[in-house]
Parts: C-alpha cells; structure tokens; sequence
C-alpha cells in the first residue's frame, strides 16, 4: 500500500519513511496503536471481557487485508478510467486452531460496474498483488523482544523470589 517510500518535492530524492508504530495499554482489553499521524483503537468484545470500544486485533488483522485489496483495486479502476463509485470488499473469516488464527479469509470484491473479461482477469491479478496479502502469502519475519532497549530480563530475575 505503498507510504515505503516518497519523493521529495522539488529535489527528485527518495527518502524513507520511518516505519514504526507502538501499541499502548490503555485498561480493560484495549490496547491503543499509534503512528506518527493516526491512532486506532482495539479492544475486545463484550462476550469476551472486553468493553468492545473498538474493533479487535483479528478484525483489524482482516480490515487491514479488505482495505489493501479495496485501495490496489480502486488504483486499478482509476487507471483505466473505471468510477470507483460504489466500490466495496466485504471480508469474511474462519478461525483456525493449533495454534489459534485466522484460517481462511474470503474477499468479495463488489464493483457495480460491468468491466470486460480481460479487464476483471487483470483487476484480480492486481487485488493479489497487494502488499498486505503478499506479506501475508510470502510470510513477513517476525521478531518479538522483551525490554530491546532496556535491561534485559535474565531468567534469574523471572524465577527469583521478589517477597
């Protein structure tokens, strides 16, 4: 979804945009993002102990892959001159277990214009294309630290008595 990289104005240099985010506890079950300009709100259901003030991880997790493959498509209908009016992506999901995740995700693109068989061949080739999918289907590598820039935990300082 591109923001990897931008263009300078007026110099023709490419810069790179600083890629971080933080999460930030905020009670209960939700949990605040924050980006340089943005904050989204996660929390979870009210059947699940939450206060439901926002949506939960796993509906962010689908949105996040609904609202990449709605903006490629839209890019795709503005290129070739296709109105963008009344364009929608309804996501649906299962979970899965062992471990517990997303196990299927289906995407129904609704474009209520007619467009030609070349044309919707090429349109599902670009919705494949986009970056939240392909990070998802060329799997991105994680690594998850505690304290990275603090004092590492030792397993000393877990087992300890602290009374």
């Amino acid at each position: 979804m591109g923001g990897e990289q931008r263009e300078m104005k007026g110099e023709g240099r490419v810069e790179e945009d600083e890629m971080k985010l933080s999460v930030t506890y905020q009670g209960g079950t939700r949990y605040d993002i924050l980006s340089a300009r943005h904050r989204i709100v996660t929390d979870q259901p009210v059947e699940d102990g939450g206060a439901d003030t926002g949506m939960s991880p796993v509906e962010l997790f689908v949105g996040s892959v609904a609202s990449c493959v709605g903006y490629f498509v839209g890019q795709f209908c503005a290129r070739h001159d296709i109105s963008r009016e009344g364009l929608k992506v309804e996501a649906e999901w299962t979970m899965a277990e062992s471990p517990h995740r997303v196990g299927q995700i289906q995407l129904a693109i609704r474009l209520p214009h007619r467009i030609t068989p070349e044309l919707r061949e090429r349109l599902l080739k670009v919705a494949h294309g986009c970056t939240v999918h392909q990070s998802i289907v060329v799997p991105a590598g994680i690594a998850i630290d505690l304290n990275p820039h603090g004092h590492p935990a030792t397993a000393s300082d877990l087992t300890e008595d602290k009374s």
